[in-house]
């Protein structure tokens, strides 16, 4: 809750029938605080990602407040300059655009829901609508073939780091796996059931291993493979570990994954704009719709929240042949 003893420097001011509320002062040192107790008490059930996403978000938005100079008073008039400014003068996409205005939205809410403002401004902003299509590229058959081969070759890579990285590969192009649930996987997360092999995983934006991917017989095989050539394997221990001199053994992290599998896209040749390593993540649901899956199914390996979602991929099918968009 806000600090009584503050409310002086935050009082909100009185709207006027029919107008639109008139705002409140705020320095930017109680801007800051406010900030700080949204993220740590307010956000406090979410994960350590998303409290990430929102700080990250929100120096954005001191940075616009400060080149303000005290204009800002928590209006939806402000909120749509806000909006505005990231639109027109940073030139963000317009995903990023809706990342942004939904950190400040629920900064409102807190604010809103501690009495310092009468109602949440931000409510009635909307961020703008999800893209059609994802900006970021599939790999073509061609591609996959190249890249494939690239991750069975070990070249400059010792044998451990070669099979990881293989395993990574089969596990975020065929069983859909983004960085961050590859990153938090253990190896006692991977649980063999009648109906074959999965992977229990955290995934992005949540606290705890309440998801269940289906890892099929090539995924499984590239596991194995690799945790073959690791020694004295704890359950508890992390499914993908660093081989590095001063880190040998240490959990990855997504910047780690990220600049292995740029190494490969780049030695594969198949590096190029719009090619990520999340791509790979994407592809996962062509291939599967090109092997005969229903959306239904890929909805679920997918982790969907809607159709609607899947239905993005559903209208890209043809890429996977290298075919372009009519």
């Amino acid at each position: 809750m806000a600090d009584p003893s503050r409310e002086s420097s935050a009082r909100p001011d009185t709207a006027s029938p029919g107008s639109e509320f008139p705002g409140i002062e705020l320095p930017l040192s109680e801007l800051q605080r406010l900030i700080k107790e949204f993220l740590e008490d307010y956000l406090k059930d979410k994960s350590k990602e998303t409290v990430g996403t929102y700080r990250r978000s929100l120096n954005e938005f001191e940075r616009w407040f400060v080149k303000g100079k005290g204009a800002y008073r928590f209006r939806t008039s402000d909120i749509e300059a806000y909006k505005t400014y990231l639109m027109e003068e940073k030139g963000l996409h317009q995903v990023s655009v809706s990342t942004y205005l939904t950190a400040v939205r629920r900064l409102c809410q807190f604010l809103t829901d501690t009495g310092l403002l009468p109602e949440n401004p931000a409510r009635s902003v909307k961020g703008n609508r999800r893209p059609e299509t994802h900006s970021r590229q599939f790999l073509t058959d061609e591609d996959i073939a190249l890249l494939l081969e690239s991750v069975n070759q070990s070249g400059d890579s010792s044998e451990d780091i070669a099979k990881r990285d293989r395993a990574i590969v089969h596990a975020m192009l065929f069983a859909g796996l983004s960085e961050i649930e590859i990153i938090r996987c253990n190896v006692q997360d991977l649980e063999q059931t009648l109906m074959g092999w999965y992977l229990r995983i955290q995934g992005k934006g949540h606290t705890v291993k309440d998801q269940q991917v289906p890892i099929d017989p090539p995924v499984m095989d590239a596991l194995r493979l690799y945790l073959d050539t690791r020694e004295r394997i704890r359950p508890e221990d992390p499914l993908f570990v660093s081989h590095g001199h001063r880190s040998d053994g240490q959990r990855l992290n997504t910047r780690s994954v990220r600049s292995r599998i740029n190494h490969h896209l780049a030695k594969s040749g198949i590096k190029r704009p719009g090619i990520t390593p999340h791509s790979l993540t994407h592809t996962a649901a062509l291939i599967w719709l090109n092997d005969g899956l229903s959306i239904e199914d890929v909805k679920q390996r997918m982790r969907h929240g809607t159709i609607d979602t899947t239905m993005i991929y559903f209208r890209q099918q043809g890429k996977l042949a290298g075919e372009s968009e009519a």
